[in-house]
């Protein structure tokens, strides 16, 4: 499976209100492994970034003065999205600024170019319900090294979801959820997870096992001046059994 685990920095929190993308990061990872192909942009938006916004990423009208336009990366950051199983952690917020800038631009959103999109923010809210789920409280919690994140960055923090996610899976990368998704309502896809395809096998108790077993049987029939249920059950004829 080919993943891109995606970030985006902006002028402020509204792209309804007319904020703008100023960065994209992409990790790419194949079959959970990264790959480096990887790609970074920085877009001039044409707008100076809020003042709260720009405390968090740093990146100043100035240097972005001479970088390109968004419609002059958009074929390249949709040509590398294209068919990935797309992650974003609160993925509501970039999709939001992604398809504004490529409704501007007359393209088609970005659930129409790739395969999947996963929010790994409704994912740890299943995981930690009532704890803080914030990237960077993620890392902490899963031991994901962040102390270079002194300033929000798209290609660092995309780097650093690619590690947390990772680590928020780990143990399945042996189980296959290529099974079809569902989605929630911001397209987003929750995967589900067929487990009927794993056998799992039977280990039957040893002599050991089973005399101490019978041991502690014997312990509660004496505890409880009565048997057992599992003494009753056994005592009964399988076509008795209810």
């Amino acid at each position: 499976m080919r993943q891109v685990f995606l970030d985006t920095e902006t002028t402020g929190l509204s792209a309804d209100n007319g904020d703008r993308i100023i960065e994209i990061g992409c990790v790419e990872m194949l079959h959970r492994k990264l790959t480096g192909n990887n790609r970074h942009f920085y877009v001039n938006p044409g707008r100076d970034s809020h003042e709260e916004a720009l405390k968090v990423h740093g990146i100043t009208s100035e240097f972005l003065k001479d970088k390109p336009k968004f419609a002059e990366v958009a074929q390249d950051l949709l040509d590398y999205l294209k068919d990935a199983h797309v992650v974003i952690h609160n993925a509501p917020f970039d999709l939001g600024f992604l398809n504004m800038e490529l409704a501007l631009i007359k393209q088609s959103p970005v659930k129409s170019v790739v395969a999947s999109i996963t929010d790994t923010l409704v994912m740890a809210k299943e995981l930690f319900p009532g704890k803080r789920n914030s990237l960077d409280a993620l890392c902490d919690r899963l031991e994901v090294d962040n102390s270079g994140r002194t300033l929000h960055g798209a290609l660092l923090d995309a780097e650093l979801l690619a590690d947390m996610y990772i680590n928020l899976t780990r143990g399945q990368d042996a189980l296959l959820m290529d099974e079809a998704p569902t989605t929630d309502a911001n397209g987003a896809q929750v995967n589900v997870l067929d487990l009927s395809q794993f056998m799992l096998p039977v280990i039957s108790a040893n002599a050991q096992e089973l005399a101490v077993h019978e041991d502690v049987l014997k312990q509660i029939d004496k505890s409880s001046n009565a048997k057992t249920i599992w003494r009753t059950r056994e005592q009964k004829t399988p076509e008795t059994v209810p």
